[in-house]
């Protein structure tokens, strides 16, 4: 089994944090020092890094970086309460940036929270990048080792040229080679399973150990239980508390196979959704996390 990878935020950014800071920034003449410890008093997350930067123009001051697997819309109150809080704890300026990896919608994402109550008026600016929007170029061309893992889902980058250059990359400095499966992660939003699997070195049991991951499974169980949740309002509460455990673990059991095993696990779906044990259900789920092959699964189904 491959060895666990450190493949969270503060992990990625730490890589060459004075290039991620110049280009969150777009401050050419910016050096960054160290990255502190995020954790404020009362919050604890693990999406957020704290970089100690400076600047001729600006002096000192911190680079807080809000990376976000998909933007929210409390994300601007948010914003508000992070750079307070940073600001605050440090006594430096601080300049928030939001990272936003997948695309939910079309809809404008603000670059700044607003409020006015009773004649008085708050107001937070802060930079949005979404990668979506990023030019998957400029993981090639600017010295950003931190974009790399996200080739996939930059602006160009679902090509499998494209990931197979940046996996060439990757792979040739011992230091970036943990972040293969994170890019793994990612191309398969864009990219068939199987081929994903064919350029790859793909282990699950690292793959799992991605906080992006385990959100995603765990937006899953939440869509899973909002539905169950609808559905028992209209067809009875104790008939609909079963069939809304029903649809969360029928929903957590499609998105693990469609991320496991692409297309082809997902044609397994219709078999196991006949099935109304929910006991056998939830094997099945546990079960898709330690099989290795879709035979092994079908013997358990």
């Amino acid at each position: 089994m491959a060895k666990t990878a450190d493949i969270s935020t503060k992990r990625l950014i730490s890589l060459a944090p004075e290039n991620w800071v110049k280009w969150v920034t777009q401050i050419p003449d910016i050096a960054s020092g160290e990255i502190i410890n995020s954790e404020f008093q009362w919050i604890s997350r693990e999406s957020d890094v704290l970089v100690r930067a400076t600047s001729p123009q600006y002096g000192e001051f911190i680079v807080l970086n809000e990376l976000q697997l998909r933007y929210k819309l409390e994300m601007p109150k948010r914003m508000r309460a992070y750079a307070a809080l940073a600001e605050e704890k440090y006594n430096l300026p601080t300049y928030p940036v939001l990272v936003n990896i997948l695309k939910e919608s079309d809809v404008e994402i603000p670059t700044s929270y607003e409020s006015q109550f009773a004649g008085l008026h708050a107001r937070q600016d802060y930079r949005v990048i979404n990668l979506w929007e990023v030019d998957v170029d400029i993981a090639f061309t600017q010295p950003v080792p931190s974009l790399l893992p996200f080739v996939p889902i930059l602006k160009g980058g679902a090509e499998e040229s494209t990931v197979q250059r940046a996996l060439q990359i990757l792979r040739a400095d011992e230091q970036l080679s943990q972040l293969e499966t994170v890019m793994a992660f990612f191309a398969t939003f864009v990219l068939d399973s199987a081929i994903v699997q064919q350029i790859m070195r793909w282990d699950m049991a690292v793959l799992r150990e991605s906080p992006w991951y385990q959100q995603i499974l765990r937006e899953g169980e939440e869509r899973g239980e909002k539905r169950g949740e609808e559905r028992g309002r209209r067809e009875g509460e104790e008939r609909g508390r079963r069939e809304g455990r029903q649809e969360e673990i029928l929903s957590g059991i499609e998105l693990a196979l469609e991320i496991k095993f692409g297309v082809e696990g997902l044609q397994l779906m219709p078999e196991i959704s006949q099935i109304s044990d929910l006991d056998r259900l939830k094997a099945i789920q546990q079960g898709i996390k330690s099989v290795n092959t879709l035979d092994e699964l079908r013997q358990l189904i």
